[in-house]
Parts: C-alpha cells; structure tokens; sequence
C-alpha cells in the first residue's frame, strides 16, 4: 500500500512538471508562429528570428525577454498584450525599437506585408558569469 502511494506522488509531480515545461514551450514564438517567424541565429547571448506578416495576419500568444527590432518593411500592427491591453502603431522600414518582456499576439491590421529581425537578448547575467 506504502508503494502505492509513492507511485501517486511521482506521477503527480512528474504531471505538474511536465505541465510547466509545456506551457513555457507554448509561448515560444518559434513554436505557436512556426509559419510566421523563421530562427536566424542563436548562440548564448542572442536569438535572432525574421517575422513576415501578411495583411490580416493574427499570430497566437507569445513571449520574448528583452528584445530589439529591426524594421526591414514597415506597416501598421495592433499588439494585444497578455494583460488585456491593446494599441496600435505603424512600424517604418528602417526602425530600431527596444522593447522590455513581454508577453503579447500581434495583427497585421495594414495593407502591406510587415517584415521584422527581432533579437532577443538572453539573461545577461548568466553570460556574464560564464565569461568570468
């Protein structure tokens, strides 16, 4: 009966484990926007990932950490962030924009095709850490 026991409470921990794993997955860019966002480049500091949105395009929720990005075609978004708030801009070829975490979808709601590299910065600290 001990045993028993045991086995529920590692598979119920393995559940919650793997629960979380998958939701931090889930807010991957590369994984829930797979037709609209292509990897570039990734190494310890950086990933770097291109973002074509068609006219009327609606991505799915996602998160970036800290983040650039670079405007290659600019056109007008309207970004739904995850605590309900919307606005809109125009994003201009040839725009640099920093942005803080986020965790937001975003619509093309222009008539143009927007292209975008966004670089996302890794945890710095841990870099650094590594570097010392």
């Amino acid at each position: 009966m001990k045993r028993f026991y045991i086995l529920i409470i590692v598979l119920l921990i393995t559940g919650f484990v793997r629960g979380d794993a998958g939701a931090a997955r889930a807010q991957d860019p590369l994984i829930v926007n797979s037709k609209t966002i292509a990897l570039k480049l990734e190494n310890s500091r950086v990933r770097v990932l291109e973002a074509t949105l068609e006219p009327g395009v609606k991505e799915k929720m996602h998160s970036h950490p800290a983040y650039v990005i670079y405007v290659i075609a600019g056109g007008r978004v309207r970004n739904h962030g995850a605590d309900g708030t919307v606005t809109e801009a125009d994003f201009r070829t040839g725009d640099v924009i920093y942005r803080d975490p986020i965790t937001h979808w975003a619509e093309n709601i222009g008539s143009t095709t927007i292209r975008l590299e966004i670089v996302e910065l890794k945890n710095q600290a841990t870099v650094n850490s590594n570097e010392d």
